[in-house]
């Protein structure tokens, strides 16, 4: 049976000492405010707090994907001890750092797998966890990436925004487009499904934002996914705890049939919308391998 690593990077919302706690590599994603030339990494010397305190001081954020320097000494540190590794990195059509990690681990001789299964935040930590429960049970990296590609798109993230500040600000929709939501007071609900983050629907209130958001994932649940009983539910914030406590509460009453978790969107999707947004997301439960 082969020892197999599980490595991702911080979309996926798992901090350094979760990754420790789980026993798996994460790789801190870097981030750049303003015309600042310093670089941040993720859970290293940027701290959560920090970054939503320099987004909503005005600072403008660029993300970047790690270095390939800096995967490779995390997959070389790993293969000293294991047969293999799986790479989990954020999803391909959001970000080049999957193209980039396939193209490094071309010459590792099938030692290291690059899974592209377009999963991004809370849905990309269920991949996570799925490819330990595989590893544990025997299965070698290539059979674990094809597991995860194949049952790619088995989830779903919707997510309210609380401001059309941060996307103004990132140049993803037109200034006067922001005047008017803002003052028409809408809610944007953004889907994202697969490799993309789209709009789904507009709102114009908190709680029009939130059935909106409860019937999207049930629907998905019921026409995609065999029902709400059979995924991993998440109820999720963006930096808004007196919103979220009972949104989380409303999410648990209308899935009493499944266990409702408690999450937070990852920096690299919070960068694009700022504080204040709830979300729901959902990740089909892996089917048993045999």
């Amino acid at each position: 049976m082969p020892k197999v690593a599980i490595v991702t990077d911080s979309n996926s919302g798992i901090t350094q000492q979760m990754a420790r706690d789980l026993g798996i590599s994460v790789v801190p994603m870097p981030f750049m405010f303003g015309d600042s030339e310093e670089t941040f990494y993720e859970d290293i010397n940027l701290t959560r707090e920090e970054f939503f305190q320099r987004l909503q001081a005005g600072q403008t954020v660029h993300t970047s994907q790690p270095t390939p320097v800096e995967v490779l000494k995390v997959w070389d540190r790993l293969l000293e001890t294991y047969d293999e590794v799986v790479h989990i990195p954020m999803s391909s059509g959001l970000s080049g750092s999957c193209q980039s990690a396939m193209m490094l681990a071309s010459d590792y001789d099938g030692r290291v797998q690059v899974v592209n299964n377009q999963r991004i935040s809370v849905t990309q930590r269920a991949s996570v966890l799925d490819a330990m429960h595989l590893a544990e049970k025997g299965w070698d990296a290539k059979r674990i990436k094809e597991k995860l590609e194949e049952v790619r798109f088995d989830s779903s993230i919707y997510i309210m925004l609380d401001t059309l500040t941060y996307l103004k600000r990132g140049g993803r929709i037109t200034p006067a487009a922001a005047a008017i939501g803002t003052l028409l007071r809408i809610k944007p609900v953004l889907q994202i499904k697969g490799e993309r983050l789209d709009a789904f629907s507009k709102a114009r209130t908190l709680a029009q934002g939130r059935n909106t958001m409860i019937n999207a994932i049930r629907n998905d649940c019921t026409q995609l996914y065999g029902g709400a009983k059979n995924v991993h539910m998440y109820a999720v914030q963006a930096q808004c705890p007196d919103v979220f406590a009972p949104w989380l509460e409303e999410v648990k009453a209308a899935f009493p049939e499944c266990s409702v978790l408690p999450d937070s969107l990852s920096l690299s999707v919070c960068c694009h919308i700022g504080p204040g947004a709830l979300a729901i997301a959902c990740s089909k439960v892996l089917a048993e391998a045999e």
